[in-house]
């Protein structure tokens, strides 16, 4: 994981010191539109440790730790990948398998996140300590600036980019003016990361 993001934040970077713009001009009324992850199922991630509990048969049940690969290993079922799901996906999905070996329809089956170490992020550019940033819980940018130890006497602090990818080798730069923010000008581009996402300060 800590590979893939820093290929990612690098190719990311390598693209704007390049010169290369936006794909598009940033719409101010899409801030609140932005994905918030605090609104939504959590999505499992490289180095998450789950929970599986298959009820009345305990046999079944395991604690497990994703993988590099994405994949968790289940009794009876084997590699599932989980990676990039959520736990209801990946409930549905083990029932869905443990259907072949278990007829009891009563069976539940919970998928619980018991350990979230997959939510990191990138601060870069003029702040105290840039780098890579883990977190238990969901940041927003000026938090994630705070981690870093703020920003520099070097930086343009109203020129800050929210790196995003929005898909494999497809990343949008989101506008974010931390003076807006810090004098509550501007409090909704105080925007919350997502796993991956960079913010660099130039």
């Amino acid at each position: 994981m800590r590979g893939a993001l820093l290929t990612a934040a690098g190719l990311a970077l390598a693209a704007l010191s390049a010169g290369c713009s936006p794909t598009y001009l940033y719409n101010p009324a899409n801030y609140p539109k932005e994905y918030d992850p605090r609104k939504h199922e959590y999505v499992i991630g490289v180095g998450d440790q789950l929970r599986v509990n298959v009820w009345r048969m305990g046999d079944l049940s395991s604690d497990a730790l994703v993988r590099a690969d994405g994949v968790i290993t289940m009794p009876l079922i084997g590699d599932v990948n989980v990676a990039g799901k959520t736990p209801t996906q990946v409930r549905e999905e083990l029932k869905r398998r443990l259907s072949e070996f278990v007829k009891d329809e009563t069976a539940v089956i919970t998928v619980a996140v018991t350990g979230i170490n997959s939510y990191r992020f990138v601060v870069s550019g003029n702040v105290a300590r840039a780098g890579i940033y883990a977190s238990n819980y969901f940041v927003s940018v000026s938090e994630a600036l705070a981690l870093a130890g703020g920003p520099n006497q070097f930086a343009s602090t109203d020129q800050i980019l929210l790196i995003r990818m929005d898909s494999p080798g497809k990343f949008r730069h989101i506008p974010i003016n931390y003076d807006d923010i810090a004098s509550r000008k501007r409090p909704e581009q105080d925007l919350v990361l997502k796993a991956g996402d960079t913010v660099f300060v130039p």
